[in-house]
């Protein structure tokens, strides 16, 4: 990234720890999974009981909802590789491990809360007895190993495009299974998800942001950014995932949770409008032409990708439905 583009962040730290460090929560104000899911220092019987009570209102949820609950938890927990790739944008990164600079800041301390959500989502899974954990753990390790290509290509320009519409991204994901596991007879998964899902939405409050700060400062140089994400495609971040078996897992996945209305093609083009408005992109002035470009693009993408999806679901209906096995529910078959 050209040295001045690195200079706007640079001057930008003092606002950066004014209005994106005050979305975090201190340690002692946030949750923990412990908080969710039964106690295991009570006695044995208690301990079991609680287990029992966990197992009973996760009993009536389909083998769909699991699915797709698990490649949620399997996305969360790779981890490693969403920090590692925003340390690896140019001008925000962490130099040391430590530095105090409130972009290395941010990083550590979103790392951090987001960590809890993976470890949430696996306890869970784990007690309700529904999913093969040998399997799903066994996802986890490929995915981390083989990483990601969101296509930021070290530029925080991009990389914080990326961001807003992937925190957007997952706290849609986690209020549908909210309302699902609600609608489905277990009020604690419903609890669990819609928390998982209101740090999302603080994450992605953070993110978005920071885009629209760096319009302000750089209105042409963030909308040509806009732009290149969106012509790209927002790559989900577990889209290399793979369970040794099956390696259309995160097509196959992807297909469970549109039916579902977890994560469909319409929240992918709401959540482009949603941006859109929320940077008012559509007023934007005085942009170069390579601006301008991105600002037309942009903002008459979302009516394209609805009338595409529309005719995909035409000839999805048109065509034999099939069935797919998914290791994480011991092989059993689920039609697409």
């Amino acid at each position: 990234m050209p040295p001045e583009k690195v200079e706007v962040f640079k001057s930008m730290e003092s606002w950066a720890s004014q209005w994106v460090l005050p979305l975090l929560k201190p340690v002692e104000q946030c949750w923990q999974p412990q908080s969710f899911v039964p106690d295991s220092s009570l006695p044995f019987e208690e301990f079991s009981d609680q287990v029992k009570a966990l197992r009973e209102r996760t009993k009536e949820l389909p083998d769909e909802y699991f699915v797709v609950l698990v490649g949620d938890m399997v996305t969360e927990d790779a981890l490693p590789t969403y920090q590692t790739m925003i340390n690896n944008l140019d001008g925000v990164k962490d130099e040391c491990g430590t530095s105090p600079s409130p972009w290395a800041v941010w990083t550590r301390a979103w790392t951090a809360e987001e960590n809890r959500h993976g470890d949430l989502l696996r306890t869970y899974l784990y007690l309700s007895g529904r999913v093969d954990m040998a399997m799903v753990e066994k996802t986890v390790h490929y995915l981390i190993g083989a990483g990601m290509d969101p296509g930021t290509e070290n530029n925080p320009y991009l990389g914080f495009v990326y961001t807003s519409f992937q925190e957007r991204a997952t706290f849609v994901a986690h209020g549908n299974t909210a309302r699902l596991a609600k609608e489905g007879g277990d009020p604690v998964l419903a609890r669990i998800c819609g928390t998982i899902a209101a740090d999302e939405k603080r994450h992605e409050k953070a993110y978005s942001r920071i885009v629209e700060k760096l319009l302000e400062v750089d209105p042409s140089g963030a909308m040509v950014a806009i732009g290149d994400m969106m012509e790209k495609k927002i790559t989900m971040p577990a889209h290399l995932m793979y369970d040794g078996e099956d390696p259309k897992l995160f097509e196959h996945y992807s297909a469970v949770a549109q039916r579902m209305g977890v994560y469909t093609a319409n929240d992918y083009a709401d959540i482009l409008e949603f941006l859109v408005g929320r940077w008012r992109l559509e007023k934007l002035e005085g942009l170069t032409a390579e601006g301008k470009r991105a600002q037309d693009f942009v903002c008459g993408l979302a009516p394209r990708i609805r009338k595409l999806q529309e005719r995909a679901d035409e000839r999805a209906r048109k065509m034999k439905p099939h069935s797919v096995k998914f290791s994480w529910i011991f092989n059993k078959e689920l039609l697409l």
